[in-house]
């Protein structure tokens, strides 16, 4: 089966505004860690290379079990497959640490704080990598579980459509990016994130994506 790999112009513009949502436009600054999101998206551990190379931080976690989504891909686990991507992009095995158990955000967060306690190391400030379409939700998630970690986000600097391109699967990326973008509405409540703003031209643009059959990552 062919998967569409470009995005309907019919969608375009409610996506891009659920895009532009999601990215925290941070400027990385330097930091005592980076931590890295296990994700399908191999691109989180590029970015962990490529921030390490520029100083940005002298230690990496990678953190991630798997999911039914990246079982396939990352047989051996998402965290172990991003240090191996990230020892051929450079960075030293002594510079990585892995923590392979995290299966959501949440224990992303809460199991990389105990790992770096454990290790006798003081953190005070990070820069988080995810997916691009994650940040807002990885940030209000970890404000909520560390809210004393100086935290900035980022992710591999790519446009949408290259995006879409690299993936190989636009509707596959819709349903992540309209998933997040509800959980930033509904994690609040639950305890697992702080409140984020929701504007109005966000919430028409998910509202219509709903409608046009992108659900299969609502909660």
């Amino acid at each position: 089966m062919t998967l569409p790999a470009a995005l309907p112009d019919a969608i375009r513009a409610d996506v891009e505004v659920l895009w532009d949502y999601h990215d925290m436009h941070h400027t990385v600054r330097p930091a005592d860690v980076g931590i890295g999101l296990g994700s399908h998206d191999l691109g989180v551990a590029t970015c962990a290379a490529d921030l390490y190379s520029r100083g940005m931080f002298p230690l990496i976690v990678f953190t991630g079990a798997n999911a039914p989504t990246t079982l396939a891909g990352f047989p051996r686990g998402e965290a172990v497959h991003y240090r191996e991507h990230a020892l051929e992009q450079g960075v030293p095995a002594e510079s990585i640490l892995i923590e392979p158990t995290a299966t959501n955000t949440g224990q992303n967060i809460t199991r990389t704080r105990d790992l770096l306690s454990r290790r006798g190391l003081t953190v005070r400030s990070a820069v988080l990598m995810s997916r691009p379409y994650q940040q807002r939700r990885a940030y209000a998630t970890c404000k909520k579980l560390w809210p004393e970690l100086d935290v900035t986000c980022a992710s591999l600097p790519m446009p949408l459509d290259q995006y879409v391109s690299a993936i190989g699967d636009s509707d596959r990326v819709v349903n992540m990016l309209v998933g997040d973008t509800q959980r930033i509405v509904e994690y609040p409540k639950l305890g697992y994130a702080v409140e984020q703003p929701f504007p109005a031209e966000v919430q028409s643009a998910y509202e219509r994506l709903v409608q046009a059959g992108y659900t299969s990552r609502l909660i």
